[in-house]
């Protein structure tokens, strides 16, 4: 039975907690009538919607499906287009299918989508010759370019947000639920621009096994199975900005709590975890399934005191906890997280962020990741949780559709010299659809059962 949220929570009480990473408005009025503006706009999912995937991310915990969680880094406002937004499910399509044939097992597909507008910065304030202007925070905020007009933080981008959220949602909505999903069709899914590549050669053929085995299902199959047609598609970003977070938590009209409807899969990164901070505590009374960002300054301890808090009554499904240690102390570090959540008894579906605890700069001072970092990474993640007796249950990745030349290797063999062809990215380095398919056959091999995986 669902519970309501704590007697002791409302959907402002965050205000009374040290909130970090919060941008400073000149005009206070001004954000607050955007506020309201946005508190009386539609949600953007449902409540139902939000209840669905947390039954299916506590069928992951139990070992009966897995989390396949990717897109971009940080949502740009121009990408609000048919062709990025189709490229990006395209490819996690493409991925699931790879996974599914790959392991046997259900995949939840949820996308860094349709809110992931805003980011975390390091600093303020960022200097270039000489100049000095506020950090460029994302384009919920501010504006990428270097001026004084583009990095002021303007309200009414927060309703700007919301509107492209808005149609994003709408046409993802409009391709999982029509032809476009067909798994008898796969051919939907192919972008024009990777033809040539060994991933995608190899994926073809995956396809066309597939084809097959669904010619025979259907053969022999009195009434048509709608699942083949369509599939579940959830959104997810880092809840970063709170009054825009605020003013899209709403009340269940059924009465069964308060919910974020402004995505399905909110997050808490690693910058704005703490148990008494602001995130925590709007996060705290919401039905939605939550994530945690876990990087290298966490404890252990720590971690399952917040696990407890956000989940007061061990709900499965609730709790999704990312790890992002880097190749080179994923085994120092994690081991003593998953005994401190086996010895607690906390339900949690652990997933591997291989993208974050990777990234360095190149000589040309660009931000990139070495592809073997994060393969590296990945495997490690897995074999450490089979030693503590645990399971990996899901990979959360920064990628595109687009043909992007941001993270350097993989079979196609980028380099440093690469980076300038096509670095689109106005924060983090993503991969790339070759780079992306090659960690879906990585994953899919270690998922699966011995005898079925999946060889070169």
């Amino acid at each position: 039975m669902l519970k309501q949220a704590m007697s002791d929570w409302s959907v402002d009480s965050w205000q009374s907690f040290p909130a970090k990473q919060q941008p400073a408005y000149d005009d206070p009025q001004e954000l607050r009538a955007v506020l309201n503006q946005l508190g009386r706009l539609p949600p953007l999912v449902t409540s139902w919607e939000i209840d669905r995937l947390r039954t299916q991310l506590a069928a992951a915990q139990a070992g009966q499906a897995w989390l396949l969680q990717g897109g971009d880094c940080a949502e740009s406002f121009s990408d609000c287009q048919a062709d990025p937004i189709a490229s990006k499910l395209k490819v996690l399509l493409q991925m699931s299918l790879v996974l599914i044939f790959g392991s046997g097992q259900r995949i939840v597909r949820v996308g860094r989508i349709a809110g992931q507008y805003a980011k975390p910065r390091s600093s303020d304030f960022e200097t270039r010759d000489n100049d000095t202007l506020p950090s460029y925070r994302g384009d919920l905020i501010n504006s990428a370019d270097f001026s004084t007009n583009a990095r002021r933080n303007d309200p009414q981008l927060l309703l700007r947000g919301y509107e492209r959220a808005a149609l994003t949602l709408n046409f993802i909505r409009g391709l999982s639920e029509g032809g476009f999903a067909d798994l008898h069709h796969p051919e939907n899914w192919d972008l024009d621009f990777v033809a040539g590549s060994s991933k995608f050669e190899r994926y073809q053929g995956m396809v066309h096994s597939l084809s097959n085995s669904l010619r025979f299902i259907d053969a022999i199959s009195e009434n048509p199975m709608p699942e083949m047609g369509r599939v579940d598609f959830y959104t997810s970003h880092e809840a970063l900005h709170l009054n825009y977070e605020q003013a899209l938590t709403r009340e269940s009209v059924r009465g069964t709590g308060w919910y974020n409807l402004g995505t399905h899969l909110p997050w808490v990164g690693e910058r704005t975890r703490e148990l008494g901070g602001a995130h925590v505590e709007l996060l705290r009374g919401i039905r939605n399934p939550i994530g945690v960002k876990i990087g290298p300054k966490a404890d252990p301890h720590e971690i399952v005191d917040l696990v407890r808090h956000l989940n007061s009554e061990n709900e499965p499904g609730r709790m999704t906890l990312i790890h992002r240690f880097g190749s080179q102390q994923i085994e120092d570090l994690l081991p003593a997280f998953v005994s401190a959540i086996a010895e607690a008894g906390v339900p949690v579906l652990w997933v591997c962020d291989p993208m974050h605890g990777n990234t360095i700069a190149a000589d040309s001072g660009k931000k990139t990741r070495k592809f073997d970092d994060i393969l590296s990474e990945l495997r490690a993640a897995f074999a450490i949780h089979r030693e503590c007796k645990s399971r990996l249950g899901g990979v959360h990745l920064e990628l595109t559709g687009e043909p992007v030349t941001e993270c350097i290797g993989g079979s196609s063999g980028l380099s440093e010299a690469d980076l300038h062809t096509a670095y689109n990215t106005t924060c983090d380095p993503r991969l790339n659809y070759e780079q992306a398919m090659e960690i879906a056959f990585c994953v899919a091999n270690e998922i699966a059962p011995h005898s079925a995986r999946l060889t070169d």
